[in-house]
């Protein structure tokens, strides 16, 4: 049997708290969303002026980088270059960038999924989160 990491709630308030501070340092009004590896979520934050359906765009970028583990901008350019069958794809609902996995030994612990600002801004906020782990 293999040893499975899992994020802790601590981690979790360690990713939410530099999310936060990333987005507050650039006066960027968002929600951050942060699921474990089954895209469940394990916390939502919507900052103060954030737009309401920004918290289900959040949590939607998290859990299809979660179960995709990989970022949710590959989604998008997927479908940028033509292939809209993709938008079938069953239990893919976030699929604008803003959602960042977050992995450690080749493993997938869960992800951070941010909505509100240009979605290269998102991924900012997201990996700066990531970061925070020290993974």
């Amino acid at each position: 049997m293999k040893t499975k990491h899992v994020l802790q709630a601590s981690d979790v308030k360690t990713i939410a708290a530099a999310a936060e501070a990333e987005a507050l340092k650039n006066n960027w009004a968002v929600t951050i969303a942060i699921v474990d590896d089954g895209g469940h979520l394990l916390s939502l934050q919507r900052l103060d002026g954030a737009a309401p359906i920004s918290s289900h765009i959040a949590p939607a970028k998290a859990h299809t980088a979660a179960l995709g583990q990989r970022e949710t901008k590959v989604y998008e350019d997927i479908i940028n270059n033509g292939r809209y069958a993709f938008l079938t794809a069953p239990e893919v609902k976030g699929m604008l960038e803003g959602g960042v996995p977050i992995m450690k030994d080749g493993q997938c612990l869960g992800a951070v999924g941010v909505s509100g600002v240009k979605s290269t801004e998102d991924a900012q906020i997201a990996k700066a989160g990531i970061a925070a782990l020290g993974l």
